[in-house]
């Protein structure tokens, strides 16, 4: 695998490194101020380089990751580790985890997907008929 050797724009390293399914959702993502770089909130055309902190914000937290390496297309899940390094606290982790829980509507694990039978009971049940 290719690595670059200089700079990369941060909405299309968010894209190449998997951490957004799309450029466009990454370019958003910037724009929405979701996206810092070494602390600092950033546009989407600012270029990241080896050693830079990159943080993404996952509503109740930020994920942090540093930068160990650039690379020149979108890559592969597998080869993700060789470019970053997480450093999301493990308490953060946990709160994201809570978060989600508590979102969560109380489903028996492993039903899979509401059926529409399913989805016009609970929209019965919030008042959205």
């Amino acid at each position: 695998m290719k690595f670059r050797s200089h700079t990369m724009r941060i909405d299309k390293f968010l894209w190449c490194v998997r951490l957004f399914k799309t450029r466009s959702l990454a370019t958003e993502a910037v724009r929405r101020e979701h996206v810092q770089l070494n602390g600092r909130t950033v546009k989407a055309s600012v270029e990241v380089k080896c050693g830079d902190r990159v943080a993404v914000r996952t509503p109740p937290i930020w994920k942090s990751w540093e930068v160990l390496a650039l690379p020149t297309s979108r890559v592969g899940a597998r080869l993700v580790p060789t470019l970053l390094t997480e450093h999301t606290s493990f308490e953060e982790l946990e709160r994201l985890q809570l978060a989600r829980l508590a979102r969560a509507e109380h489903r028996i694990p492993g039903t899979g997907r509401p059926t529409k039978q399913d989805r016009r009971a609970i929209d019965r049940l919030r008042g959205a008929e």
